[in-house]
């Protein structure tokens, strides 16, 4: 196996997904995308009377569209739903559907408009939330070439039009909120760009001169001079025991400022630093696994969804923000999804770290289109089939309404037993088909509320 494809794949594709074929019954070829259904109401089968579809009929709430313009009043359920949430994990069962992004787009407004939400976190690097972040506050440099120069390697899946979108929106009402602006944060550990090393030199050079040359030193070599997908694939190929090397001496540049705190007018100041050479430091650490050993790939997994959760509460904790986030639903689960790659998620490390401050939220749908790697290591646009009978999504799909959001936490009785058991569940990565693309799942407990759609179709690729 060849290690930095193998470490690329294990790290960005969720949980594993390049390693192995996906069950027959969630089989799905290259296609165009299906045919639009109907507006209305789903021509399921009739519902049982005490059947969990019907049952979950009498508290799901319709949503209008899931498209991001018009009105919200359809939201106000969920609004409910949220309640004092102060980070809301928003799933998505593909990484590039269309739906999937636009509904997102749309949670956001709402979220925004009527919850305070004032921040957007997505599976996307530190540094890459910064750059973003400096744009949608100030207009700092172009939307295009920042998405075009982030979105790279496997995180090319958010450059699609639906997020220039969403990325659009928030811009805009940043330029008539000036004073109360939503934020961006990236979370994920994958890549740490130019910018973390230039504001930890800065911050040493100004507040810790005596730090300063020995932070040169412990980064010497690291800090980006190429494109994101060049500099990850240069570095995936040097020698494990390096990788170990420098992990080592970006945690010591980490303790070299823990071990002078910031006080006063500087407390602030030291404490992004702090994060900045932190994040620097997860991207070693994460790459310092070996990716080729089954037991070490299930301890990064891990590694890696502890550092966003523990990003996400920073940034939370740091500022106040309400975040809606955004991930593949085996991130924002309860409860992993495939424990023996993955064994422990974000939304597992955020529900230690929150309490009730932390909702999940899982997407599923029934059939439709979707953007993926296949197994050419090309992008393909892949097309899956209604759900199989005893799936989770053929029981959702049952449900009266087309597209509807339910909250699972005050699911009637007759639903709980259906809920409580394990059922399959579609879980498409940025790779298909995968290990992980159909795991075994109890719906109570990996989510706290659903949004389930009919159809989707794949998202729109910018480059």
């Amino acid at each position: 196996m060849n290690t930095h494809k193998a470490l690329l794949a294990a790290l960005l594709v969720p949980l594993g997904a390049t390693l192995a074929i996906a069950p027959a019954a969630f089989a799905a070829t290259p296609s165009a995308p299906p045919a639009a259904s109907a507006a209305g109401p789903k021509e399921a089968a009739p519902a049982a009377f005490g059947s969990p579809e019907a049952a979950l009929g009498r508290v799901a709430h319709p949503l209008r569209t899931t498209e991001p313009r018009g009105g919200l009043a359809d939201l106000r359920p969920f609004g409910r739903m949220v309640g004092d949430a102060r980070v809301v994990g928003l799933g998505e069962a593909t990484h590039s559907s269309h739906e999937f992004f636009t509904l997102r787009h749309r949670v956001l407004r709402y979220l925004v408009e009527e919850k305070g939400f004032r921040a957007f976190a997505l599976e996307a690097p530190w540094s890459t939330g910064l750059r973003l972040d400096a744009y949608l506050t100030h207009g700092t440099g172009d939307l295009k070439q920042i998405m075009d120069e982030e979105f790279q390697g496997t995180y090319r899946w958010w450059n699609n039009a639906e997020y220039r979108d969403l990325l659009q929106w928030i811009r805009a009402y940043n330029v008539k909120h000036p004073k109360d602006p939503v934020r961006f944060v990236g979370d994920d550990g994958g890549f740490a760009g130019a910018q973390l090393y230039d504001k930890v030199g800065a911050y040493a050079a100004k507040a810790r001169p005596e730090l300063a040359p020995k932070l040169t030193e412990l980064y010497r070599g690291l800090r980006p001079a190429t494109d994101a997908e060049t500099y990850v694939n240069d570095y995936l190929a040097k020698p494990l025991a390096e990788r170990k090397e420098l992990a080592e001496r970006t945690g010591r540049a980490v303790d070299l400022l823990k071990k002078r705190p910031g006080t006063g007018a500087d407390a602030d100041a030291h404490a992004w630093a702090l994060q900045h050479a932190t994040a620097i430091h997860q991207m070693t650490t994460l790459y310092a696994f070996d990716w080729d050993d089954p037991q070490d790939i299930s301890a990064g997994m891990r590694y890696r969804d502890r550092i966003m959760a523990e990003n996400v509460t920073w940034w939370q904790q740091r500022t106040g923000d309400k975040i809606l986030l955004a991930a593949h639903n085996g991130h924002l689960t309860l409860k992993a999804y495939a424990p023996g790659t993955c064994p422990k998620a974000q939304g597992e490390f955020l529900r230690e770290q929150l309490g009730d401050g932390y909702l999940s939220v899982g997407l599923t749908f029934d059939h439709g289109s979707f953007n993926a790697f296949g197994q050419d290591g090309a992008v393909h646009r892949f097309t899956a089939g209604p759900a199989a009978p005893g799936t989770t999504e053929h029981t959702l799909d049952r449900v009266r309404h087309r597209d509807y959001v339910v909250d699972l936490r005050n699911a009637p009785a007759t639903a709980r037993t259906w809920l409580a058991t394990p059922h399959t569940v579609k879980n498409i990565g940025a790779t298909y088909p995968g290990i992980a693309d159909a795991p075994q799942i109890r719906l109570a407990a990996s989510h706290d509320v659903v949004i389930h759609l009919h159809r989707v179709q794949a998202a729109r690729m910018l480059k």
